[in-house]
């Protein structure tokens, strides 16, 4: 399965395939945007391969929608004072939040308190709607991502629902690949620094709900479409951020995600 990037170029966005080079990530070559994105004018095919560290990366997704899991690891569940869910715990972010790799996350006036959540996504790779209970689930996944699902903290509780705390732009960044083939079910590590000091670290092994069962509930209730982005819950550790921080998230075999956080 191919993994790639998605960047900015003068002629607009364009895909790459991505390979590592001495542990670096590489843009090795232009390819096809996938079937969703019609923001691909033309492929710009003469250009040479080079470090993601040297591109304009943008947002690898682009999708209908952002359908995410929340308290899918019994940790982070108590460390909010939450009820380990019985079934899994739906919300919807939307689309207009998705933030590139180094784009600024913006902390609105609204808010008191600004949480990251660092996240694995998987992103959908073709149409899926009521999956059976032993259909295999792995045709349906393109690849996986790196997610932070920001949520302004104290509106989410006031709030009673969501929508609002999830919602505001800029408070779902994503990348900076999206790669396949991850054993998740072995259990994948996910780590978010906040100025370089570690404050989440888990395994995806140690979700609640996992990745066949989170899609079969969700296919239940809604059709996806290739490139609906699915985050599967954060681990214990969230925590604030102000202007003037940086917040990575680091999974294995996905790179890390940077953004910078400043005031609205």
């Amino acid at each position: 399965m191919v993994q790639y990037c998605r960047f900015q170029t003068d002629d607009g966005p364009q895909y790459g395939e991505v390979a590592v080079r001495a542990g670096e990530l590489w843009m090795e070559r232009v390819i096809a945007a996938p079937p969703e994105d019609w923001s691909v004018i033309r492929l710009r095919k003469d250009l040479p391969p080079q470090p993601l560290s040297e591109l304009t990366l943008l947002a690898p997704v682009t999708p209908s929608k952002i359908v995410c899991v929340g308290r899918n690891y019994r940790d982070h569940a108590t460390e909010l004072g939450n009820e380990v869910p019985k079934e899994p715990l739906l919300f919807l972010k939307a689309p207009s939040a998705i933030l590139a790799p180094e784009g600024t996350i913006r902390i609105p006036a609204l808010s008191k308190r600004v949480d990251f959540e660092g996240e694995l996504g998987v992103v959908i790779g073709r149409h899926c709607s009521r999956l059976g209970p032993e259909e295999d689930v792995r045709p349906y996944i393109r690849g996986y991502v790196i997610v932070n699902d920001v949520t302004a903290r104290d509106l989410q509780k006031s709030d009673g629902q969501w929508t609002r705390a999830k919602g505001f732009d800029t408070f779902c960044p994503v990348g900076p690949i999206v790669m396949g083939g991850l054993d998740v079910e072995a259990g994948v590590p996910v780590t978010t620094r906040l100025n370089g000091i570690v404050k989440q670290h888990g395994s995806t092994k140690d979700f609640i709900f996992g990745i066949a069962h989170l899609l079969r509930y969700i296919s239940a209730a809604m059709t996806l479409f290739p490139g609906d982005l699915i985050p599967t819950g954060t681990p214990a550790g969230v925590g604030p951020m102000y202007p003037g921080d940086v917040v990575e998230v680091e999974i294995d075999g996905l790179g890390v995600l940077r953004n910078p956080v400043a005031a609205e």
